[in-house]
């Protein structure tokens, strides 16, 4: 056995993360195994605990088998292979689906009562269970949780299957595992005391948390000022801090960056692979911004690529709460300019050649400020997008441009299609069948990934200078 409980187990692997401890860090224990683990881990790091709600959705005929996970605020993870393979009708997952949201809603009651869950925004969150074994759970938990604003998030587990990395590349910034041994088959058999906890221990962990003393980075708020990010000069255009090392396009660069915008500095996060070819903004649609586990999850596929990517927020809360400026493609774009001319200022992305993605409005955003003279976009990717309201810019766009639309998005679709028989440029309109407005549907959200991944390679690489 590699574990004599959680407990134990839990301790080692808060020693493995001891590099975040005095970091703004909060952890959060899948109910019910993961949550002693993360108390321990929570204990070593002197950070704040709560419990992340996920619920497993078993084939009805094979309970233990997963055929996806659901968590709090409407996420829901589906497995495809599994479905396929058990031909799980649509109406029976429903009712699975049903009945594990009554339980998560039964939980979040037991576990908290009054109290609303931890603040994650802005903040790292370290996910914790007691193991991994389809990854079904653990990538609803971490969906969850850039929903709600974290700015970094961890996954670590005492234990999992060696290939647990491949399957859950993307959900999360850190995957961390003390041990990923051969002939894995189920958690439990890495553990010589894996009891089964009721709603009881979950409730005693939590209450112990909340009675331990106060430390400094259990609250989120550290007892020195971190360093600032703020403040973009013209040294240092994307307000890096003292502490970030030195830019150089060829090692790579990952950090929180503040993108200046006239008066207010807009949060972002950048990432530049080793001899990248390029890099693609983000521009996000209504309601949405860098913490968009959909955008998210198509930068982590343009990194494995090689491709950079810059995922900013283009208006602050404050701005977002205006639902006029939501739809004000003119300010939108202006943001993405800007961001763009500070890129091409940096030393470290200034060499690369720059393309848009927009989602939703974001796409018309991208669009509008492709549209620039002397904008040199490379490609424009627009997932779902509204290109329609970047209305007589259109034919001044000359970059490629991709629309990829779901094919049961027939709203859009039909917008997206007067849209292109403005364009003037290089153009594709892709569909993929069966998808709706949010690509929600198994293997979606992959098909849009694998055709963005391709278009701006193809155009990025005549472009890269």
């Amino acid at each position: 056995m590699l574990f004599t409980d959680r407990v134990q187990a839990g301790r080692q692997l808060g020693a493995r993360l001891a590099h975040l401890a005095g970091q703004d860090v909060v952890v959060l224990g899948l109910p019910r195994g993961g949550v002693p683990v993360a108390e321990a881990v929570a204990d070593a790091l002197g950070a704040p605990l709560d419990v992340c709600l996920v619920r497993k959705l078993g084939v009805p005929t094979q309970p233990e088998l997963a055929m996806g996970a659901i968590g709090e605020d409407g996420v829901r993870v589906l497995s495809e292979d599994v479905l396929r393979e058990t031909g799980v009708p649509p109406d029976a997952r429903a009712r699975v689906e049903e009945r594990e949201r009554r339980e998560l809603l039964r939980r979040a009651e037991r576990y908290r009562g009054d109290r609303p869950p931890a603040a994650v925004a802005g903040r790292t969150v370290v996910i914790v269970d007691d193991g991994v074994a389809t990854g079904s759970t653990a990538r609803a938990a971490c969906r969850t949780v850039r929903a709600r604003g974290a700015a970094r998030t961890v996954l670590a587990v005492p234990v999992a299957p060696p290939d647990w990395t491949r399957r859950l590349a993307g959900e999360a910034d850190e995957l961390v595992s003390l041990a990923t041994p051969r002939g894995f088959f189920a958690v439990g058999q890495f553990y010589d005391d894996f009891a089964q906890l009721e709603d009881a221990d979950v409730v005693a962990v939590l209450r112990r948390a909340e009675r331990r003393p106060s430390r400094p980075g259990r609250t989120g708020a550290p007892d020195t000022d971190p360093p600032s990010h703020s403040g973009a000069s013209d040294t240092d255009p994307l307000g890096a801090s003292d502490t970030d090392p030195p830019d150089d396009g060829g090692a790579g660069l990952d950090r929180e960056v503040e993108i200046a915008a006239g008066a207010v500095r807009l949060g972002g996060r950048l990432t530049v692979p080793a001899d990248a070819a390029g890099i693609v903004l983000f521009a996000h649609g209504s309601g949405s911004g860098r913490h968009s586990p959909r955008n998210r999850f198509v930068a982590a596929g343009l990194n494995r690529a090689g491709l950079g990517t810059l995922l900013f927020d283009l208006l602050t809360e404050e701005e977002a709460e205006d639902r006029a400026n939501v739809f004000d493609t003119a300010l939108l774009a202006a943001r993405l300019t800007e961001a763009t001319g500070r890129l091409r200022a940096h030393p470290g992305t200034g060499h690369l050649a720059v393309g848009y993605f927009g989602a939703s409005t974001g796409a018309a955003a991208a669009l509008w400020a492709a549209s620039e003279p002397g904008a040199r976009v490379a490609a424009v990717v627009s997932r779902g997008g509204r290109p329609d309201l970047a209305g007589p810019r259109l034919p001044d766009v000359t970059a490629p441009t991709l629309l990829v639309v779901g094919g049961a998005d027939r709203t859009v679709l039909e917008l997206n299609r007067r849209a292109q028989a403005r364009l003037r440029c290089e153009n594709r309109l892709a569909v993929v069948p069966g998808a709706t407005h949010l690509f929600e549907e198994p293997g979606a959200l992959e098909t849009v990934t694998a055709l963005a991944r391709d278009w701006f390679t193809d155009h990025m690489a005549a472009a890269h200078v």
